[in-house]
């Protein structure tokens, strides 16, 4: 590739990155742009991983420098996730493409109203009761299913579900890249044996992905919801509009 093809990449990764940060669906923009340079899609999704990974730990870094850290409440949601990403992968094969996208298109939009309605005083205030265990695997094993299957714009529904089950969109981005960084840990081994990782522009990409984890994060907890609520719209948006066709 040329220095300017790298240079358009790394910044693609720092618009990517504050995106993944702050809501999720970054990989939209860059495995598209790696396609269009030249690189297959199987390479293209390996190659984009690597960046993915290391968005997520600087990120996880900023948001625990920020003093508000994710992991701890991450832990619990790594088992369920992690079996879901293993089945999606095993699973996909059986499912129409095109049926389920069109589908999880249409939920995402559906998702996305109560995060736009503003609650009242009465229920800010309002203690909010965690999920049950089995309602808290159960749901994010569907994710980690929807993951495994597809990867792109896995950090929307995990920001949705951490959301109502009771979290403020700052503390749910902080766990949110803690667990899609142990994933990602797990997976990018599997792309490099595969040989599935253009190593030029992975390098390109995560110098991007590195600054943008590190914007992000530092805008998600000094800016807070009023900075997160109209990223997460958009990367919704384009989410839904890309898995329903209209582009």
């Amino acid at each position: 590739m040329s220095p300017s093809e790298l240079a358009l990449l790394a910044g693609a990764g720092l618009v990517a990155g504050v995106v993944n940060s702050l809501a999720g669906g970054g990989s939209l923009l860059t495995v598209s742009l790696l396609v269009l340079l030249g690189l297959p899609g199987t390479l293209a999704n390996g190659t984009n991983r690597v960046g993915i990974l290391v968005q997520n730990a600087v990120a996880a870094w900023r948001f625990r420098a920020e003093g508000v850290s994710g992991l701890r409440d991450a832990v619990p949601l790594l088992i369920p996730v992690l079996i879901g990403s293993v089945l999606g992968a095993l699973a996909i094969a059986q499912v129409a493409d095109d049926t389920f996208e069109r589908a999880f298109g249409v939920l995402m939009l559906v998702l996305l109203v109560p995060i736009l309605r503003r609650p009242s005083r009465a229920a800010e205030d309002r203690p909010r009761r965690p999920w049950p265990g089995w309602l808290r695997f159960t749901v994010f094993l569907g994710i980690g299913l929807y993951g495994g299957a597809f990867q792109a714009g896995v950090g929307i529904p995990l920001l949705f579900a951490l959301s109502y089950s009771g979290r403020d969109l700052v503390h749910a981005n902080a766990i949110k890249v803690v667990v899609i960084l142990a994933v990602t840990a797990v997976a990018v081994p599997i792309f490099i044996v595969a040989h599935q990782v253009a190593w030029v522009p992975a390098a390109a990409l995560a110098v991007g992905f590195f600054a943008g984890g590190e914007l992000g994060a530092r805008l998600a907890v000094r800016g807070g919801e009023r900075v997160i609520r109209p990223v997460l719209v958009a990367a919704v948006i384009a989410l839904a509009g890309r898995m329903l066709g209209f582009w």
